[in-house]
């Protein structure tokens, strides 16, 4: 049974917690890309980025009881991606964003397909230089869509802080690329 998309979330969650877990699915297939795509920035790999999001899933389901609702569901979910990941990154590397680009590059001309590489690839190695609290907010920000205020709930920064990475982590992409363009 597959609930309709204008369905709140937390209508969905009261459902889980009143017996009919099938709305867990519904729930998993509106955050899962979210989750994977947090998965993916810190395990830099598919079958790691899927390990950690079933995981991630299976924590939100035996904690979902104390979803309270002051938080958007997405916000309380990441919050658990986060914590997780960081636990889980301290045994492997560190977080690494766009490291799937999100544009099939195959439907590009060949002329444009090789600009667009060559600039990811400078966006990359300029992201993968960031300090690592940096790349997390800026990703959240931009890749994931979130506000100040979720990133600050989803990471425990304060939001003046997640301010200020963002800035500071845009600043240094700005300089990283602008020598990259002068080299190249």
């Amino acid at each position: 049974m597959t609930e309709a998309p204008d369905v709140p979330d937390e209508v969905l969650v009261a459902k889980v917690l009143d017996g009919q877990q099938a709305a867990f699915g519904e729930l998993t297939r509106r955050h899962q890309r979210q989750v994977l795509r947090i998965g993916y920035g810190f395990f830099r790999n598919s079958e790691d980025a899927a390990d950690f999001a079933q995981d991630v899933m299976i924590k939100a389901y035996t904690a979902l009881a104390s979803f309270r609702g002051a938080a958007k569901f997405s916000t309380w979910l990441t919050r658990i991606a986060y914590n997780t990941a960081i636990n889980e990154a301290r045994r492997k590397p560190r977080y690494d964003p766009l490291e799937v680009d999100p544009v099939d590059v195959r439907e590009l001309a060949p002329e444009d397909r090789q600009i667009r590489e060559e600039a990811v690839a400078a966006l990359r190695k300029a992201m993968g230089e960031l300090p690592q609290k940096y790349a997390v907010c800026l990703d959240m920000y931009f890749y994931l869509g979130m506000k100040y205020g979720e990133i600050s709930e989803a990471t425990g920064f304060p939001v003046n802080t997640i301010k200020s990475h963002v800035f500071r982590a845009k600043r240094e992409l700005r300089a990283a690329l602008d020598a990259a363009e002068m080299d190249g």
